[in-house]
């Protein structure tokens, strides 16, 4: 029995998770888990999972769920994330929160030497160093869950190191791949959540329409996979059928394909390295699909993408500002607060104002992390939507 604490329930990867998780019974139990504020799909989870431990985003959610779950131990905000990944009980952490939140429970969790499944590109955007140091240190095994990581270490598996040339990351491309920059200028949040091959959350959604989605996910493969900047790339394949691709130094490509469904990485993630049966596996027939389809990527119409090649090289706290100006700034175009291609605007205008000129420390990194929310939400109340 692996037990599991599930940060994140309520979202898309949270509902994945419990649905692998009571697929086998017998095989998981999620002993503790967090969401943020939706209570009503919160109260189910803990009427169906019986959990001992549940973190919560307020006070009010806290004590009316209290009363209603007068057993169990609950907790807020950051510090009861940290405490559901830290239960003596627990042996992986599931992190599939969104944002920089996932960062503090998550090195928790390490530091008590639990297993971490990563769905938080966050963590290793803002701290690889840290993070990837602390794992080495505690004997800590950190497996992927997003789908493209984890086609990458699938595909991995087996080969020696000096085998590899390059990684190659897929990306679908979100909601506007077929638009101009032009036409660009008029498109609606609507529009922007409507993604094609993937049903995600709000953020989520609207990152993978800016690319900055995948702009994180470079960053992290660069932090997982020990791998060069300059041997990961990214191909437009707008299937999503191709989770992504690895080619060794003799020329051969090694992929990992399967149907768009999230249950695949995370089981594989909590059962690695067994594989079972997905439980009402979603149809997949190559020959029904035809044909897939690449095409290079275009990082002028894609800017996000070309700047994380850019902060991931310079290192240190640019990729902190880096995400920590997007979050703020994708949240701002969902709240209606700034046009759509505001949102580059203001993350660029956070790298190109950020300088360092020293080694900085996590505990630097994390103060800059606040520093630029502060600096880019006083931007965008004095020029949003100017």
């Amino acid at each position: 029995m692996k037990k599991i604490a599930l940060l994140g329930a309520t979202g898309s990867i949270g509902t994945s998770t419990v649905d692998v998780v009571t697929a086998y019974p017998d095989l998981f139990q999620i002993v503790s888990l967090t969401f943020h504020s939706n209570s009503e799909k919160g109260a189910a989870l803990i009427e169906l999972l019986k959990p001992s431990y549940v973190g919560v985003g307020s006070e009010k959610i806290k004590t009316e769920l209290h009363n209603r779950f007068p057993e169990i131990e609950f907790g807020v905000g950051e510090e009861g994330m940290v405490r559901a990944a830290t239960l003596e009980e627990v042996d992986v952490v599931l992190t599939a929160v969104s944002g920089s939140v996932g960062l503090k429970p998550t090195m928790a969790a390490i530091e008590v030497r639990k297993d971490i499944a990563l769905a938080n590109k966050e963590t290793l955007v803002m701290a690889g160093y840290w993070v990837m140091e602390a794992a080495r240190k505690n004997n800590v095994s950190i497996l992927p869950v997003d789908s493209e990581h984890s086609a990458i270490f699938q595909c991995l598996e087996g080969q020696q190191k000096g085998n590899l040339k390059e990684l190659v990351i897929t990306a679908s491309g979100g909601s506007f791949r077929d638009l101009t920059r032009e036409e660009l200028k008029s498109v609606t949040l609507e529009q922007a959540l409507n993604h094609p091959n993937w049903s995600m959350g709000k953020k989520i959604t609207i990152d993978s329409a800016t690319m900055m989605n995948k702009g994180l996910e470079v960053i992290e493969a660069h932090w997982l996979f020990g791998t060069d900047y300059d041997k990961i790339k990214v191909v437009l394949h707008k299937e999503s059928i191709v989770h992504s691709m690895i080619v060794l130094k003799d020329g051969a490509y090694l992929a990992q394909l399967g149907p768009s469904d999230m249950r695949e990485p995370i089981q594989y993630a909590l059962t690695y390295p067994t594989r079972l049966p997905i439980q009402n596996e979603k149809p997949f027939d190559l020959s029904q699909i035809g044909q897939l389809n690449f095409e290079p990527m275009d990082f002028d119409r894609f800017p996000m993408l070309a700047l994380a090649f850019l902060v991931g090289k310079k290192g240190g706290a640019y990729p902190t500002v880096y995400n920590a100006a997007n979050e703020i700034a994708a949240n701002a175009f969902i709240d209606g607060k700034i046009s759509y291609l505001q949102i580059e605007e203001f993350v660029k205008k956070a790298v190109w104002n950020y300088t360092e000129t020293n080694d900085v420390t996590l505990e630097e990194v994390i103060a800059i992390d606040k520093q630029t929310r502060t600096i880019v939400e006083r931007w965008i109340k004095e020029e949003g939507l100017l």
